[in-house]
């Protein structure tokens, strides 16, 4: 309870302030926009989870990883979504995998190297191989 008293009163403190400064027609703006930019986040999705999909095949990340990475984006959307500066500025860094790969990684070690190391062996062993066409030139006439 006390920490959506801090978050509200931060909010509101945020908001009056960004407010005074900028107008009220600009405000109504950037929340019309930060919820438009938040659901297009939303729709999206998909790809983003493609991306984690493919960072864990390759063991980029680990799965308590891949599950934090998602949900950060997931949250980061509803946060711009909800009208307020300052969820819109934490819902933002939310979007930036650089944030929250540092927010994921504080209290987990990566797993190592990512194991691309197949292809590349995949793409050496195939690169020794010699393409050879053979033409009979058995001309047999009766």
């Amino acid at each position: 309870m006390i920490y959506f008293l801090i978050y509200l009163f931060l909010e509101v403190l945020i908001s009056v302030n960004i407010s005074s400064a900028i107008g009220g027609l600009a405000t109504f703006f950037e929340i019309l926009l930060s919820a438009f930019i938040g659901l297009i986040i939303l729709a999206n999705f998909k790809s983003t989870l493609r991306e984690n999909f493919a960072a864990v095949s390759y063991s980029c990340i680990d799965l308590e990883q891949f599950q934090n990475l998602n949900l950060f984006t997931i949250f980061g959307a509803v946060l711009l979504i909800v009208p307020g500066f300052l969820t819109d500025i934490v819902g933002a860094l939310l979007q930036f995998s650089v944030f929250t790969t540092m927010l994921v990684n504080r209290y987990h070690v990566k797993s190592g190297k990512c194991k691309t190391e197949y292809k590349e062996k995949n793409l050496k062993k195939d690169s020794d191989v010699i393409d050879v066409e053979i033409i009979s030139d058995n001309t047999d006439s009766k």
